[in-house]
């Protein structure tokens, strides 16, 4: 009996597909996949709409900053400064950034409108922790951009009700050249309850890196913290919560470097068999002998 000829991939399929492989694109490399997904659909309308639907999301969920017109600054493109599809606000600027997301640009920005911004109080604490976050990361991260946002009750107008901060922190480092892309992100939620007068700190936080010469290592790290700390003024709350995010974020980084470092001595031994079929160990006191790509070559000939 013949086999069945395999069915056609669906329009519906395909645009899956597609949206699937740019969502899955490393830090930085969405372009370089969009390129070679659009070479592969060989169809441009089912291509825009794929690249229409994951654009968006791969922006918001890697937290990429772009530089607004004129050199008044940076914006973070984030669900917390979102307005629409395409605008979102730079609270330390009040300025609403307007992007064009497949291009990766921001093509012209606006002031914002009152009641895009929080109230005269609620805005008194933003400020005073942009300030205490924006000192942190200019420290700890080359390249890194921040934002403050008020993520919940941005018209309290005084003492007595509960309100939301959210800290969003990008850092990204693409050396495409160099076979090298990375990306930290984390964002911190900090509630302010009044009546408890406590602070809650919820933080996420996610590390990315693709490091691709002769070869394809990729890391996705992701973290999750808590905290509290109590209710004060709105620069002793910012200096606080600036201490609290800055503790918690060089302890996973120094446990990433701890965990990393031992890899060739734990990790890498474990992924292969004690001993293998050749009934010969593994020399690891001298891996450098080996070279993936020096066999490869010799083997098919290249070069010669």
């Amino acid at each position: 009996m013949a086999d069945e000829e395999e069915a056609e991939l669906s329009e519906k399929q395909k645009k899956e597909i597609a949206k699937w492989f740019l969502l899955k694109s490393p830090p930085g490399e969405i372009q370089f996949v969009a390129k070679d997904v659009k070479a592969v659909l060989n169809d441009d309308v089912l291509y825009e709409e794929a690249a229409s639907e994951a654009f968006p999301l791969y922006n918001k969920s890697h937290l990429i900053s772009l530089e607004m017109p004129g050199r008044i600054g940076d914006v973070i493109v984030t669900s917390y400064g979102q307005l629409n599809e395409t605008e979102f606000i730079d609270p330390r600027t009040a300025q609403v950034a307007v992007v064009d997301h497949i291009k990766q640009v921001c093509t012209e920005v606006r002031p914002a409108l009152d009641e895009e911004l929080p109230s005269a109080y609620v805005e008194e604490f933003r400020c005073a922790l942009d300030a205490e976050i924006l000192k942190y990361v200019d420290e700890a991260y080359p390249k890194g951009i921040c934002s403050v946002y008020c993520g919940n009750g941005k018209d309290v107008e005084g003492p007595g009700s509960d309100f939301e901060l959210v800290v969003v922190i990008s850092a990204a480092r693409h050396s495409p050249q160099n076979f090298c892309n990375g990306s930290w992100r984390s964002i911190w939620s900090i509630e302010f309850k009044d009546e408890l007068q406590m602070l809650e700190l919820s933080g996420k936080l996610q590390v990315g890196a693709h490091y691709f010469e002769e070869g394809n290592v990729q890391l996705d790290a992701k973290h999750e913290c808590k905290d509290t700390t109590i209710f004060q003024s709105s620069e002793d709350s910012a200096i606080a919560i600036g201490n609290i995010i800055r503790q918690h974020e060089t302890e996973y980084l120094s446990s990433l470097e701890e965990s990393y470092s031992n890899l060739p001595d734990t990790t890498f031994k474990d992924l292969r068999r004690k001993l293998p079929v050749t009934r010969t160990l593994f020399p690891w006191q001298n891996t450098l002998q080996f070279s993936l790509t020096r066999d490869i070559t010799k083997e098919l000939g290249i070069g010669k």
